[in-house]
């Protein structure tokens, strides 16, 4: 049996899924870093480490596959035991600080990260060209923060032990989460460890300012490189640099945005779900926005025009996932409906959904007007779509106007939710707090308006934030207006600059209150009738409303950064702050996570310190009229049978939990 014969045989290895795989290949690359334990462990692996092959080669497993496959090095294949030179990758994708200075993290968290998958799919792009030589192994390591702690003592010993070579990558870093990730970086700077920093915050800034700001300036005084722009096509000089120990201290290609059609796909890295609530993963098909929003980063640093993935690219994309057993995705295109490549890649998976009897569901961003696009909706429903995220960010005329928002048509807004509803689509609409016109009366009383006149299933509320890399921010920091240097705030739950109506107290209790406003029992219940009546699940909108509404209650952070079970390690603090004694750490931190459990077995609800009591009954007021006024809706009110309502609300006791934990009473279904 030849060398290409062997490995087709064995389907577990060739595919990443053999049970023994990551400790064959840490074996054959770095044993040194084996413990006793494991070194028992390989001398007792059968052949392959799995039942699927007898036959294969033990010394032949332990190679890692891209040493192995489709490559004609006969040194190396043919003499296994012979160690390859390894240049360890650490792609991290970094959390950020909650106001006591820990870092968010969770035993499971919500969104997977799309800039982790895209650089993990240029990565193994990278080593399969053999950018670094042809012996030279690229072995790659991501850590999302959100749900996996990052040790860099570890990853030093790590790149020390493999010789030395290496690059840990700190990738998708966002404004708010710049601080913890030169924190990250600094211990590995001391270490002489070659660091490089990317993402929105630094191609933004580098983008939009006339010079580099002073945050950005301290990291490359660490010795921290920095890389601005997208990766495709220009991560290999980078992996080059560090390899040979010479990383420039800007990487600048912002002016050379890649064309998408036939570049590296998306692949998430083997683990990526074992720290996710859901079996959802996230790609982009395309890239840009045509709008000209004040207040957004996307125009300035994926550009105007419309760059998409051809629907082949698409179509390979879900079949690999498919065979990872991932049929639910986050399409991550800031504005679907304008990519250029929309109707292709919908007719594409409506194929493989009819022919192929595959089945996919799908969250996507789209404007108000997208209803208007002739058949949009129509093939978005057929393609799998069940969620969409809309940006109303105001029904205020104004406020749209003086943030170059006119595409938005108020006046529009029903037709669209209609058509979304008529098809059977959740939505969800991101409304904006902090614009110029705002006061706490009139956000008030437009948030009874959209109760009351919009089918809006779902609302996310964010305080109007003047990111680096939008035009905010550009006229603000030319104005020489004062903004918050600490850019752990610019997470759109702080306020980090002066609003002209509203103090900045009023604006951070117009926010809390908006949530306490829209997610009212009585809403929720109207939310539910409505999704009845269009073929929703009204368990599946509740789970949903009530995560989102305790999480930022209880926890104090926006929904989009939650999930399950909050993780703290006291070492992992803030700079500046005082690392606390183990004798007062500890005994909170536990009775803070028995109390939530307790909440959650009990449907008592508890409140967030930093809590602004609502208008009416909220969802997490644990009071006994509460409870039955949920409890009605398992009789035949709302127009569906009482069967139906029950198993919905059981299913939805079930899934939200952690939702019921924050303080949102469960109705009882007996």
């Amino acid at each position: 049996m030849d060398l290409q014969e062997r490995i087709n045989s064995c389907q577990s290895f060739a595919t990443g899924k053999c049970p023994n795989q990551r400790l064959m290949e840490k074996a054959y690359l770095i044993p040194q870093l084996l413990d006793p334990k494991e070194l028992r462990a390989c001398e007792n692996l059968c052949t392959c480490g799995c039942s699927c092959n007898p036959e294969l080669e033990p010394g032949l497993a332990m190679q890692p596959r891209s040493a192995i496959e489709g490559r004609n090095d006969t040194v190396t294949a043919n003499n296994p035991s012979v160690p390859r030179p390894v240049f360890r990758l650490y792609l991290i994708k970094p959390s950020h600080y909650d106001d006591d200075g820990y870092v968010i993290q969770w035993l499971r968290s919500d969104i997977p990260s799309n800039t982790m998958a895209v650089l993990n799919g240029i990565a193994l792009e990278c080593n399969a060209a053999r950018v670094l030589g042809e012996t030279v192994d690229i072995v790659i390591t991501t850590l999302d923060e959100a749900n996996h702690r990052v040790k860099p003592n570890r990853i030093i010993r790590e790149i020390g032990v493999s010789g030395g070579k290496g690059l840990v990558a700190l990738i998708g870093v966002q404004s708010n989460q710049f601080p913890r990730a030169v924190d990250i970086a600094r211990p590995l700077r001391a270490a002489d460890v070659p660091v490089c920093i990317g993402g929105f915050h630094v191609s933004g800034s580098l983008a939009m300012l006339p010079r580099i700001p002073p945050e950005i300036q301290q990291a490359m005084d660490l010795g921290i490189s920095v890389f601005a722009g997208e990766a495709e096509g220009q991560f290999d000089q980078v992996l080059r640099d560090a390899y040979r120990g010479h990383l420039k201290p800007i990487y600048n290609v912002m002016p050379d945005l890649p064309r998408l059609e036939g570049a590296a796909l998306p692949v998430p890295p083997q683990d990526a779900l074992k720290g996710r609530m859901t079996r959802r993963a996230c790609f982009d098909s395309g890239r840009g926005c045509p709008f000209d929003c004040s207040f957004c980063t996307i125009i300035n640093v994926q550009g105007r025009k419309s760059r998409y993935r051809t629907a082949d690219d698409i179509e390979k994309v879900l079949r690999d996932h498919n065979a990872l057993g991932i049929k639910k995705f986050f399409i991550t295109d800031d504005n679907f409906a304008r990519n250029k490549n929309w109707e292709a890649i919908f007719d594409r998976i409506i194929r493989l959904r009819q022919e192929d009897g595959m089945t996919f569901s799908f969250i996507i961003q789209v404007d108000t007007m997208c209803h208007k696009i002739p058949n949009f909706v129509t093939k978005a429903g057929l393609a799998g779509v069940n969620r969409v995220f809309i940006g109303l960010e105001s029904i205020n005329p104004d406020n749209l106007r003086a943030a170059r928002k006119g595409h938005n048509r108020i006046t529009e807004y029903r037709a669209m939710l209609q058509a979304w509803k008529s098809i059977g689509v959740i939505t969800c609409c991101g409304y904006i707090i902090g614009f110029p016109y705002d006061t706490h009366e009139r956000v008030m009383r437009d948030i009874e308006i959209i109760k009351r006149e919009l089918p809006v299933d779902l609302m996310e509320f964010f305080c109007l934030i003047p990111l680096p890399g939008s035009e905010d921010h550009k006229v603000l920091f030319e104005n020489g207006s004062s903004m918050n240097p600490d850019m752990n705030s610019y997470d759109s739950e702080h306020v980090v600059t002066a609003h002209p109506l509203m103090s900045d107290e009023e604006v951070l209790r117009t926010y809390r209150q908006a949530w306490d406003a829209f997610y009212t029992l009585d809403h929720v219940e109207t939310i539910m009738r409505r999704a009845a009546a269009c073929g929703i699940k009204p368990g599946k909108v509740m789970k949903l409303a009530l995560y989102f509404s305790a999480m930022r209650r209880i926890e104090g952070i926006h929904p989009l950064q939650g999930g399950l079970i909050r993780r703290k390690y006291r070492r992992d603090r803030r700079p500046g702050l005082p690392i606390e004694s183990p004798m007062i750490f500890y005994p909170r931190y536990l009775w803070e996570t028995i109390t939530k459990s307790l909440q959650a077995h009990s449907g008592k609800g508890g409140e967030h310190p930093s809590k602004v009591h609502p208008r009416g009954r909220c969802l997490d007021s644990g009071d006994k009229g509460g409870s039955a006024h949920l409890r009605a809706l398992q009789g035949n009110r709302g127009g569906w049978p009482s069967a139906t309502a029950e198993a919905a609300l059981k299913a939805s006791v079930a899934h939200v939990a952690v939702a019921a934990k924050y303080g949102c009473e469960i109705p009882s279904t007996e």
